[in-house]
């Protein structure tokens, strides 16, 4: 098993000596893509090394047994310990082979977080203020950007919709199984008779599309301006800074208000629109795939319930793998590991049976 990893070191040392040329420096797009191929083989030349040594200590826990029958409390001294290393073998076996899965090409990329409030109205657009809340508290914790690109709030303090782009290390590998409908059953501050509600909102976990990811063609662009409103028509700017942008092939259509520079409004809505639009691509080659490789991947299907926030019940149930846990108030101020790290565990656990 894992033959083909005895010249791990050798290749270690190969790219450890490419980082030190200094013309690699001058490539900016290889740097990072050595970088990031070192850490990744460093990682696994780590668990290899762990797992040949455990490898090797099985044998001689088997060799004393096989010949120290005569020293019983040897013998029985020595089982004991060939379970403990056989446990440790097996998690390392696994853990490599998790590393050695096919890497998603998005996991190292910054997201674009989609919140749009569903059925349910206001209380729906109130739900979608707490998720991104929600978000924005988790990113914080984890030493991440958020920058609000667009956003329509509505006046009692929800959202319509929101946007923002989260930048840092692994955002879309942490948080990518995060797209789909999340349902809220709450009883709503404006409710007399004290009767649970049910809201859906959905979102959206977009990978950040570099230019070098996809080029638009300035004639497929139309940009449309006007002047920003806020919750209720009020005015919040006097001139034209508002930014429409349509890509005329597809018919996606982007808005950006948020910022009282035009120019930047245009910028935000550019990096949103290709975002989308490498998106789509994406979602429409997991649509020509098969379902076994869906299945490796994940759902990318959005219009699926993913989860539910029960607040009577303090209750947090996500449907894919028929997870409960009963600590809604910590999951709402952004400690979301208990959920998400399960979710990512359960899709590699998946893709590991896929390749065997």
């Amino acid at each position: 098993m894992f033959d083909n990893l005895r010249d791990i070191d050798e290749k270690l040392g190969a790219l450890e000596r490419q980082l030190s040329d200094p013309s690699l420096v001058s490539d900016q797009q290889r740097y990072r893509e050595v970088v990031r191929e070192h850490a990744q083989v460093a990682k696994i030349a780590e668990l290899y090394a762990a797992y040949t040594s455990v490898c090797a200590q099985i044998a001689d826990s088997q060799e004393l047994i096989r010949t120290e029958q005569d020293d019983p409390d040897l013998v029985a001294l020595a089982k004991a310990e060939l379970e403990e290393l056989a446990l440790k073998q097996e998690e390392l076996e696994k853990a490599i082979r998790i590393r050695l899965l096919p890497k998603d090409p998005n996991d190292e990329k910054n997201i674009f977080l989609e919140i749009r409030a569903g059925t349910g109205g206001d209380e729906a657009a109130l739900f979608a203020a707490d998720l991104f809340r929600m978000y924005s508290r988790y990113a914080e914790m984890q030493g991440w950007r958020v920058e609000v690109m667009s956003s329509n709030p509505i006046g009692i303090g929800g959202f319509k919709e929101i946007i923002a782009l989260i930048s840092g290390q692994q955002v879309y590998s942490r948080l990518k199984y995060e797209s789909g409908v999340h349902r809220v059953q709450r009883v709503p501050d404006t409710e007399t008779q004290g009767r649970i509600h049910t809201s859906a909102v959905t979102v959206a976990i977009i990978p950040e599309a570099e230019e070098v990811d996809l080029h638009i063609e300035p004639n497929e662009l139309k940009f449309d301006v006007y002047r920003s409103s806020g919750p209720g028509g009020q005015s919040v700017n006097t001139t034209d800074s508002a930014v429409r942008v349509t890509h005329l092939p597809t018919g996606l259509v982007v808005t950006c208000q948020d910022e009282k520079s035009q120019h930047k409004n245009k910028a935000k809505a550019l990096q949103v629109l290709r975002a989308r639009l490498l998106d789509r691509m994406e979602q429409e080659r997991h649509d020509r795939i098969s379902e076994e490789r869906k299945s490796q991947v994940g759902s990318g299907d959005r219009s699926e319930r993913i989860r539910t926030y029960n607040f009577p019940q303090g209750r947090v149930t996500d449907h894919r793998i028929n997870l409960t846990i009963y600590r809604l108030d910590q999951v709402m101020a952004g400690v979301i590991d208990d959920v998400i790290v399960p979710l990512i565990t359960h899709y590699q656990t998946e893709a590991l049976k896929s390749v065997h």
